[in-house]
């Protein structure tokens, strides 16, 4: 069955800083989809339909949210960026994507390692009771260029103290040091410990899986440390720790 298009509303826009924001959406017409799921976005162009698929930053709902970048020069975000409330786009009537909990394998420990929008996903999933009931404790890393682009941080923090026990949030930053921050690039601070050490939680293959999402370099440079660790990529045929997901 191809893509359908349905019509739907901005109900909300939160802007994290100059270019980096959230749109909430009402999309009645979308089937149902597990947290981690993308959905395409589109907007009309003279007479042309322009669409990218976006994670959703939330689980299936009346409302869902888009957590977007916007990319000078680019066809779509732009005009995701002039959006306003009430205003109109398109959205797919169906979610696609493998990025999932349900793909993921079971482990006391579950690592959500991502940069900049890569977020996006893990957002999702932590709305979700499936997160909790799947995994004993949860490690979220987010890794951005400077602390202003660290958006959902307060909804985070707030989650570590209503769940002490349960979740960890260790926001990065490379190019600047901000409150709370770690400085440097992830796979840099998995290799000198100081990740695990601010975790408080060790990565290994026999408690552990790691969810990788976002920028291509800090992808392939995890996998190659989470590897010389043990881990290894996971597959249906060949079950592992480590579920990738390349952003761009």
């Amino acid at each position: 069955m191809s893509l359908q298009w349905t019509e739907a509303k901005v109900v909300g826009r939160r802007v994290w800083d100059e270019g980096l924001f959230t749109l909430m959406v009402e999309a009645q017409g979308v089937a149902p989809f597990e947290a981690g799921q993308f959905l395409q976005l589109a907007l009309r162009s003279d007479e042309s339909l322009i669409h990218r698929p976006y994670s959703a930053a939330s689980p299936f709902g009346p409302t869902l949210e888009f957590f977007i970048v916007l990319v000078p020069g680019g066809e779509l975000t732009p005009m995701l960026w002039n959006l306003r409330e009430g205003e109109s786009l398109l959205v797919g009537d169906r979610a696609a994507g493998s990025f999932t909990l349900e793909r993921t394998p079971a482990a006391d420990d579950l690592w959500l390692i991502g940069t900049g929008t890569g977020l996006a996903p893990y957002i999702a999933m932590l709305r979700t009771p499936q997160v909790w009931l799947r995994h004993r404790r949860i490690v979220l890393v987010h890794g951005v260029r400077q602390g202003a682009d660290l958006a959902y941080r307060d909804e985070l923090t707030s989650l570590m103290q209503v769940r002490p026990d349960e979740f960890t949030y260790v926001p990065t930053t490379s190019r600047d040091s901000s409150a709370g921050t770690l400085v440097g690039r992830i796979p840099d601070l998995l290799s000198s410990g100081a990740l695990e050490d601010r975790a408080g939680a060790k990565i290994s293959p026999q408690r552990s899986a790691v969810m990788l999402c976002g920028n291509p370099a800090m992808l392939d440079d995890m996998e190659r440390q989470l590897e010389q660790q043990g881990l290894q990529r996971h597959r249906s045929k060949r079950p592992g720790q480590i579920v990738v997901e390349r952003y761009w």
